[in-house]
């Protein structure tokens, strides 16, 4: 997805992962006509959210976490994408999608096999060999409030590539976008869209994305937070700013070629091996 913005607000947050690898991030939040600047910050997060279980025969070589690997929460929805059909309660997109008259969603451009969920960019002969993209929902299920955790990775850049929750009611803005690769494969970026004026929170994470990461997000009526690989990367803290009401996961590719803009150069995967969905416990 493309974004307008006008004032920069700037954080810079050090995360080190499982694999020790140092991650710096920038974060962003767009809130005006002045740029504001903040001190730099270093951490190492401990390893407090959901990155899955060690396992040798899964694809991503973690298989998706336990029922109580979140605390304070219950795990409602998990998928392994087994098999070689869409899982019930997931719909692929087709045509042109709302916000990007430049892109094309194909249904036939996502596929389980393998142990994968499989979104693929490629020149389609039935669209005029137009760069068409895959993208779905999980539009059977929706909550206000919860944690979502993704394991997923990119062959390689051109497409952008989208993990986000949107709008049951499917009207926009609120999004939330937790990870978005933005056509690159170097780094990844977080947003907050709210505001009927489409306001944005922004955080951006330098990132090796063509490697196997668990990306999540953990919305509660007070706060926002993106996670990687089991750590936190990023929050939004400013209740104003959060939804409070039911969304949905979307995962997707969008090219805008036409603006020589997120445009691949040769076909293009995001492989999804597990996704799995927490409920905040009754106080």
């Amino acid at each position: 997805m493309t974004h307008g913005h006008r004032g920069v607000q700037i954080a810079v947050i050090t995360v080190v992962t499982a694999a020790a690898a140092l991650y710096v991030g920038i974060a962003s939040v767009f809130t005006g006509s002045a740029i504001h600047k903040t001190s730099k910050t270093s951490a190492t997060s401990p390893m407090d959210y959901a990155i899955g279980v060690v396992d040798a025969s899964e694809p991503s070589g973690y298989a998706p976490p336990t029922a109580t690997a979140l605390v304070g929460y219950t795990e409602t929805y998990v998928n392994d994408f087994l098999g070689t059909s869409l899982p019930s309660g997931w719909e692929t997109f087709t045509g042109v999608p709302g916000n990007d008259p430049q892109g094309q969603f194909g249904s036939g451009h996502v596929t389980v096999n393998g142990g994968l969920l499989r979104l693929n960019t490629w020149r389609d002969p039935a669209y005029n060999n137009e760069w068409v993209t895959g993208g779905l929902c999980q539009c059977g299920f929706s909550q206000t409030y919860g944690a979502y955790f993704v394991r997923s990775r990119v062959t390689g850049a051109g497409p952008t590539e989208v993990e986000l929750l949107w709008p049951a009611s499917n009207t926009w803005p609120p999004e939330i976008d937790f990870n978005e690769s933005g056509s690159v494969t170097k780094s990844t970026s977080a947003t907050l869209h709210y505001g009927t004026s489409d306001h944005l929170d922004q955080r951006t994470l330098m990132i090796d994305g063509t490697h196997w990461h668990t990306w999540g997000v953990i919305w509660t009526p007070t706060s926002i937070t993106y996670t990687v690989d089991g750590r936190a990367w990023g929050r939004v803290t400013k209740s104003a700013e959060i939804p409070d009401q039911p969304m949905e996961l979307h995962i997707q590719q969008q090219t805008e070629c036409s603006l020589s803009y997120e445009c691949p150069t040769a076909p293009e995967s995001m492989y999804v091996d597990w996704v799995a969905e927490f409920t905040p416990n009754a106080p």
